[in-house]
């Protein structure tokens, strides 16, 4: 039987209003809720009804409320864990994540962090010397900070060039290192996150390096929430690319202590909701503490589908320590992309978008979340991966499926862009092309994965002959994020900063967490009340 909540005691302590009288209308109510940084008093009129009252204070008399009772201040910096601030040297529990191929670049980087927010450098897809030429970009113009760092992901089809990468960061001291895509611990991973390992005064363990670890299912999850495997950390001692110092430290702690679960996302994803994942590798993260003693519990944080200010909220109110964007961040006026791909990514609703072959794991049949709307790139790329899986090599496709793929996919004979191939690799690894003359499907995959590659290049160099090739990494929270911000400040793409985009997300999960605070205590607040409307903050 349902059981109703008591009616509050008429023996109420009273609150007497300032300057501002109480607010009971549909029409008052949104004013007082978002004045997040001042305390609400939840009050009663005569007639029963609940409001709310701003400043004031307690008293009696005529011109008194009976107090129900009072929410404190509401900061965005509080929304989170708070010892995301102090572990990152943040204001806020807000990262902007590491988009691919340099899209989140040096100039990304280096705003967030001057604004005391956190970003990641997108080195997925870059070459050794383009990451070396950024870090030390970054490294120069952040003297001192630690608030920033750079993705490391996985690359199955490159180890030589994962492990340098990971050499480069450590080499450079990057103070946080973002891992993505990994599917089990790597010699290369377990290596970042020991390093530097030592203990501190009070016999903590410090890290030098920062890890987070993007991760979409809880058996990835629990790799990254456990101290590394004495295999590995034996292997690395062997190799002296870890001290015993470093080795036996590293078996005392979790391999991250920033384990980012990502939802619906952009890219690479598993595409399933963030509100099914999340909670279920919070509860492993406390099973796994409890296991293995940890001194202090990882930090999880929250990625994918975050675009609005109700699904920040909606994040922080699952139990995430911080949160984590990416799709919108491409409309930011400091992201490495074209006008043109901005427009498009502009018109995005929450359908528009889709599955497509990853170039990076193409032979492993790894799909990513890509723009669909004004772009044949998805059904393009559906086209490769179904010859790939249909034909033995390049040589075996029949003549009419040949000329149409030359036609109307690639633009060019599959001669002209074997070329261009080769010459990328020679560059690259040429290992690739020594196992291509052996291996005819390998070879042929190189060919589709040209396109595939070319395709978010053109879209980041805004080549005007290749438009309707554009990849654009692109989830849900895009579509969401064009809605919301279509009637406020933030509709003028100019105004499209990545910092003013994370500080209007988190000023707006603010005021939604402080009005469904008000609704628990029985205020009527109406649904506009929840809508924020985006505007220039300090």
């Amino acid at each position: 039987m349902a059981v109703s909540p008591p009616h509050p005691s008429t023996n109420l302590p009273t609150w007497r209003p300032a300057e501002l009288p109480p607010a009971f209308t549909a029409h008052e109510l949104p004013d007082a809720l978002h004045r997040i940084r001042e305390p609400l008093h939840v009050v009663r009129d005569r007639d029963g009804h609940y409001g709310l009252g701003v400043g004031g204070g307690p008293g009696s008399g005529p011109h008194g409320y009976p107090l129900v009772g009072s929410l404190p201040p509401s900061y965005p910096e509080w929304l989170g864990d708070r010892s995301f601030l102090d572990a990152h040297g943040v204001r806020f529990p807000y990262v902007a994540g590491e988009m691919a191929n340099g899209i989140a670049g040096t100039r990304m980087v280096t705003a967030l962090a001057r604004a005391d927010l956190l970003g990641f450098l997108g080195a997925a897809g870059l070459g050794l010397t383009e990451v070396g030429k950024a870090v030390d970009e970054l490294v120069a113009a952040l003297p001192g900070r630690r608030n920033w760092g750079v993705n490391l992901i996985h690359s199955p089809a490159e180890p030589d060039l994962e492990r340098a990468v990971a050499e480069l960061l450590l080499d450079r001291e990057v103070p946080c290192v973002s891992v993505s895509a990994f599917m089990d611990l790597t010699p290369t991973v377990v290596r970042c996150a020991a390093t530097g390992l030592r203990r501190g005064s009070r016999g903590e363990v410090l890290r030098r390096t920062r890890m987070f670890a993007k991760v979409s299912r809880p058996e990835t999850a629990a790799l990254f929430l456990a101290p590394a495997p004495d295999r590995l950390l034996r292997g690395l001692v062997d190799r002296g690319e870890l001290t015993p110092e470093e080795a036996a430290l590293a078996a005392t702690v979790p391999v991250a202590e920033d384990v980012t679960v990502e939802g619906d996302s952009g890219g690479h994803t598993d595409n399933r909701p963030l509100g099914c994942v999340l909670p279920v590798v919070l509860g492993l993260r406390d099973e796994l503490t409890r296991r293995h003693g940890y001194r202090r519990p990882v930090r999880v944080g929250a990625a994918g589908g975050l675009g609005t200010p109700e699904a920040v909220a909606a994040a922080f109110a699952l139990g995430a320590a911080y949160v984590v964007t990416g799709s919108v961040n491409q409309a930011s006026v400091e992201a490495n992309l074209s006008r043109e791909a901005k427009d498009m990514l502009a018109k995005a609703e929450v359908t528009d978008v889709t599955m497509a072959p990853a170039a990076d794991m193409f032979e492993l049949g790894i799909s990513l979340q890509v723009l669909r709307r004004g772009t044949l790139f998805p059904s393009r790329a559906g086209r490769l991966r179904v010859l790939y899986e249909s034909y033995p090599c390049l040589e075996a496709l029949p003549g009419p499926v040949r000329d149409t793929l030359e036609r109307e996919v690639l633009h060019a004979s599959l001669d002209e862009v074997w070329a261009r191939t080769r010459r990328f690799w020679e560059r690259r690894n040429p290992a690739e092309l020594v196992r291509a003359e052996g291996d005819p499907r390998h070879r042929m995959a190189l060919v589709f994965r040209w396109y595939l590659g070319s395709s978010s290049r053109w879209a980041i160099e805004g080549a005007e002959d290749r438009r309707l090739d554009y990849q654009l990494w692109c989830g849900p929270a895009m579509g969401a994020f064009n809605r919301w911000a279509a009637d406020g400040w933030l509709a003028d793409p100019e105004n499209r900063s990545v910092v003013q985009i994370a500080r209007n997300l988190l000023e707006g999960a603010a005021v939604v967490t402080r009005a469904h605070q008000a609704r628990t205590l029985g205020v009527p607040v109406p649904a506009h009340a929840l809508r924020f409307r985006s505007r220039p903050l300090g």
